[in-house]
Formats: C-alpha cells, structure tokens, sequence
C-alpha cells in the first residue's frame, strides 16, 4: 500500500506530517482527510473566545509529491 502523508495548514501555520500512513486507495485519502480535518476543526472552534473567520486545509501527498487538498473554512458569530 502506498505511504500517504497528511500535513496540516492552520491559516499561515503549516505542520508536516512525518510519518505518514498507508492506504489502500484515493478514496480511503479522501476519508482520513475529511476525518483529521474534521477533529483538527472541532478542536480549534473549541478554543476560540470572540467572533471570527478561520480557515484551515490538509495538503495530502505522496513520495512523488501532491495528490490531494482539503480545505474547511468557518465563521463564527457571537451575537451576545
């Protein structure tokens, strides 16, 4: 199985993923992206204390180099 690596972007931050994990196929990328992301946003929102925009994204590749990119944005809005 091929070694895909997932590394995250976090507005100007950006953290290489080192390790790596192996998987079957495309879609299987797909799903792990959607699901680190997933937990990286809930993560984040929680800490957040006034209205803002934030926007974040996992750039996946591979030992040849890019293959895939997950971007999430949100707004939140405190009206109180």
């Amino acid at each position: 199985m091929p070694l895909y690596f997932f590394d995250f972007r976090d507005g100007e931050d950006l953290i290489l993923d080192e390790e790596g994990l192996d998987l079957r196929d495309m879609m299987a990328v797909q799903r792990e992206a959607a699901r680190a992301l997933a937990g990286l946003a809930a993560d984040s929102m929680a800490s957040f204390k006034d209205s803002q925009v934030h926007q974040m994204a996992i750039a996946v590749r591979d030992k040849s180099g890019p293959v895939m990119e997950v971007e999430f944005s949100f707004t939140i809005i405190h009206t109180q």
